[in-house]
């Protein structure tokens, strides 16, 4: 059974150093878990990182990660799951647990009349070309920790300053801006928990 948290609005290093404890501390009984929150502001590295995906020098915190891939944008608006998933435990390895991770989302905004896709070679999802989701993993002892990004509502002119995910001229898209619906973040994050769940509970 995944245990579903939620962790409200949270400073990045913060809940990183939470998740690396976390994963350090679990042993084979216990049970996975989902985070769900929103970050304060910030630019995040991956582990192979470029400086020169840094546009420009702002006030906005820059911060070297260890998730894997390159520069993104977090900030309120966004909804962020973290997977804190035994995927050795589960038998699957990363590319299996990406993949489950594109199809939630790729699932819920299904829900929202939004048809999205994924592209070979860079993980995520998007819709006509334009990316709505982010994701990184990081895998310690057969276990995941970091996750998705999902941008619902939110400021996307921060994502001018990078080159999102390492993409030049990359378009960044969200919500708010593809469906005439209501949305709710409560209900945005049963309906995502949901997916990933079912997806992970049936491998």
């Amino acid at each position: 059974m995944i245990q579903i948290r939620e962790k409200g609005t949270q400073d990045y290093t913060t809940i990183w150093e939470e998740m690396v404890s976390f994963t350090n501390s679990r042993n084979a009984d216990t049970p996975d878990e989902i985070w769900l929150l929103e970050h304060e502001s910030v630019f995040t590295q991956g582990l192979t990182g470029r400086s020169e995906n840094l546009l420009e020098e702002t006030d906005i915190s820059v911060i070297q990660s260890d998730r894997g891939g390159q520069i993104t944008y977090h900030a309120p608006g966004q909804l962020i799951v973290y997977c804190l998933i035994d995927i050795k435990r589960l038998g699957i390895g990363i590319k299996k647990m990406v993949s489950l991770i594109e199809q939630s989302i790729i699932d819920l905004l299904e829900e929202y009349s939004i048809s999205s896709h994924k592209v070979s070679g860079a993980p995520g999802v998007y819709v006509d070309g334009s990316k709505i989701a982010a994701l990184g993993l990081k895998v310690r002892h057969g276990r995941t920790y970091h996750g998705l990004s999902l941008n619902i509502d939110m400021d996307l002119s921060p994502y001018k300053l990078i080159n999102p995910c390492g993409f030049k001229d990359l378009n960044v898209t969200q919500m708010s801006n593809l469906t005439d619906n209501t949305l709710e973040l409560s209900e945005i994050k049963k309906q995502l928990t949901r997916h990933l769940s079912n997806y992970v509970s049936r491998t």
